[in-house]
């Protein structure tokens, strides 16, 4: 794999996973269910909802101690939402940013 290139997973036609390959393979599971389930959400109740991209980046990483940066993309009507938020733990962080990104579409 060429260095500094992050590794994009499709999941359907309008949901990117950016840099979640390093992750073992039940937390991909996980992080694939939780984004799977916002992407309805906003489907279902954002007229014009295009697509969702999930970007992470690890950003601090010591045994046992890591800092997931992570950044949503929803591109409704052409027009892109985004946010970014830092986490220890990346559940937590993938639900908070999704949950500002599904607030910011829903208005």
């Amino acid at each position: 794999m060429l260095k500094g290139v992050l590794a994009v997973i499709e999941l359907g036609g309008n949901i990117t996973l950016v840099g979640f390959k390093e992750l073992e393979k039940a937390e991909l599971v996980v992080v694939k269910k939780i984004v799977g389930s916002y992407a309805r959400k906003m489907s279902d109740t954002v007229s014009g909802f295009e697509s969702l991209t999930v970007t992470l980046k690890v950003v601090h990483r010591t045994e046992g101690s890591e800092k997931y940066e992570l950044h949503a993309k929803a591109v409704i009507n052409g027009k892109p939402l985004a946010s970014e938020t830092t986490q220890r733990n990346l559940f937590v962080g993938l639900d908070d940013v999704l949950k500002k990104v599904l607030a910011m579409a829903s208005k």
